[in-house]
């Protein structure tokens, strides 16, 4: 708790101070918690979204959006929900750019952004149930869902030739969905699940779970979890004991801390993460390099920048910083038909807008949202090469 509380004060030091004519956007997520060595460049790419935009002087007559940062801790509902209150109620943001996890996301759209009317645009959360979340329109996500990940890696370790795994995954929405996706995709082209079993994040010793797994005589052990808790606790113990050398990871395990920490450890080891070569690929990697963001190291960077941008669009199409009239244009701004508009060009899509034209922003990540505020997505392959994660292939 200490831990929170002094991450959170971290964050809201970062924020700039707002005058009359700033747009205040929150950005939740788990800066503390499983995925903090994910998140900071996550946040940051948001916010060079957002930098953009105020730099260009076209939004609303010259606007500016200052960034309120708050931490979700990715796992702690009742943490997430109190930090959202908080953005909506005492910071008066117009929307939200989260949250990041599944579990968080569902409470804060539950309890916070949909009784209130705040748009919330999660990069990250992927569970299979916030498809169908009663969110009243106020929840959509530029992640695709783990419906999709677990299909595609599920084709992947089969066109390996690996006939049977064993399964862990960490204890909540994400693990979960990811699991039974995977599972029923795996067993659908033939393969065999040793055991699947779940695995508490947090503990000091992950003994007694791989000692379990390895007693299922699989000799892949498929890790649904995180890469600065449980699902590291895992792969190391198994590193420990001998029990497991080839790791089948997921996108809550990519990410360049893990890689430096275990990578030479666990060489062959692969997964997935989303991404793809999309038309805006190449802009965006450009505009992230730039500001120092690797966009291929780890996951949900360019989602991020979308979920900022498609905010600041819509605000332009509504013509008023009014949450419900943001909320009521992100599928307008989002959608074809339209002029496309690419990462790096928000200031062309917002004077188009205000010239009365339609655009279509597909942004880093090819977005188009269905009736569920989805997006079909891409997922690159990633390898363990040279004690580094490596994208290999795009599905």
């Amino acid at each position: 708790m200490k831990k929170l509380l002094l991450a959170t004060a971290i964050m809201a030091s970062l924020t700039g101070v707002a005058v009359a004519d700033d747009v205040k956007v929150g950005v939740l997520m788990g800066f503390t918690g499983p995925i903090e060595s994910l998140t900071p460049n996550m946040a940051a790419s948001a916010e060079l979204a957002f930098k953009e935009v105020s730099d260009s002087g076209a939004l609303l007559d010259g606007k500016k959006i200052v960034v309120t940062r708050s931490d979700s801790s990715c796992v702690d509902a009742a943490a997430a929900t109190a930090a959202a209150e908080r953005l909506v109620t005492s910071e008066k943001v117009v929307a939200l750019v989260g949250a990041s996890c599944s579990g968080e996301t569902t409470a804060v759209v539950n309890n916070v952004a949909a009784p209130n009317g705040v748009l919330a645009i999660s990069p990250s959360a992927t569970s299979p149930a916030l498809t169908t979340i009663a969110d009243k329109g106020f929840f959509f996500r530029t992640a695709p869902s783990d419906a999709r990940q677990g299909e595609v890696l599920a084709q992947i370790v089969k066109d390996r030739g690996i006939n049977e795994v064993a399964i862990t995954y960490t204890n909540n929405d994400y693990g979960k969905g990811l699991s039974e996706s995977f599972s029923k995709s795996y067993e659908k082209l033939g393969g065999k699940i040793a055991i699947n079993a779940a695995h508490e994040d947090g503990k000091a010793d992950y003994a007694a779970e791989v000692a379990a797994l390895a007693a299922s005589g699989a000799k892949d052990l498929v890790v649904f979890g995180y890469l600065d808790q449980g699902g590291k606790g895992i792969v190391q113990n198994a590193l420990d004991t001998g029990a497991y050398k080839r790791f089948i990871l997921a996108d809550g395990m990519v990410g360049e801390k893990f890689a430096a920490d275990l990578g030479a450890k666990i060489e062959g080891s692969f997964g997935t993460m989303a991404g793809g070569e999309y038309e805006g690929a190449d802009a965006w990697n450009k505009i992230a390099e730039g500001a120092k963001i690797d966009p291929k190291g780890g996951p949900y960077r360019g989602e991020s920048y979308d979920a900022a941008a498609l905010i600041s669009l819509a605000m332009q199409a509504a013509k008023s910083t009014d949450r419900a009239a943001i909320q009521a244009k992100i599928k307008d701004v989002a959608n074809a038909p339209g002029e496309k508009v690419l990462p790096g060009e928000l200031a062309k899509g917002l004077k188009l807008i205000a010239e009365g034209k339609d655009v279509d922003y597909v942004g880093a990540t090819n977005v188009e949202f269905d009736d569920a505020g989805d997006v079909p997505g891409s997922y690159r392959e990633m390898e363990i090469k040279g004690g580094k994660f490596e994208s290999i292939k795009i599905h």
